[in-house]
């Protein structure tokens, strides 16, 4: 399996578990967030968010993010899976997996793995509201997640 998967079809978050920690002992902690879509982005209605992105450079740079957050933390496995395409509110956008002998440096991997997710995959987004289509702009908050690991 593939450290990185960035797909159009949804994902489940047990089997990606499972086939990442099935049959081993070696692993005290398995820390996974999964992103979803929601119907809010401040004061406007979302009907459906758009990602589109470039094939081959997204992969390349999830995968630095991962190769990063292995290099800071003693992690056994990472698992980054991202979606592309038209989803809808409750639909699943992201899946993060960490793996460690110890919690500590799961939990900190995959939150670190996350801000830089947000801020360095290369991914363009647009959200239908009743207004019309509108581009995701960047946040300063998070930038300064981010920034929180320099």
């Amino acid at each position: 399996m593939s450290r990185v998967s960035v797909q159009q079809h949804d994902f489940d978050p047990g089997a990606e578990l499972s086939a990442l920690t099935d049959g081993r002992t070696d692993i005290g902690a398995a820390v996974s967030f999964v992103g979803l879509v929601r119907d809010l982005h401040g004061d406007d209605r979302v009907s459906s968010l758009t990602l589109d992105h470039y094939p081959g450079m997204t992969e390349r740079e999830l995968e630095k993010i991962a190769d990063e957050a292995s290099q800071r933390w003693p992690l056994d496995d990472v698992r980054i899976v991202h979606r592309f395409g038209k989803m809808l509110p409750g639909d699943r956008i992201v899946l993060v997996i960490t793996l460690s002998a110890h919690r500590r440096a799961a939990f900190e991997a995959c939150d670190f793995i996350m801000d830089f997710l947000k801020t360095r995959a290369p991914f363009w987004k647009r959200e239908e509201t009743p207004e019309g289509e509108k581009w995701v702009t960047a946040k300063a908050s998070d930038d300064a997640d981010a920034d929180r690991w320099n």
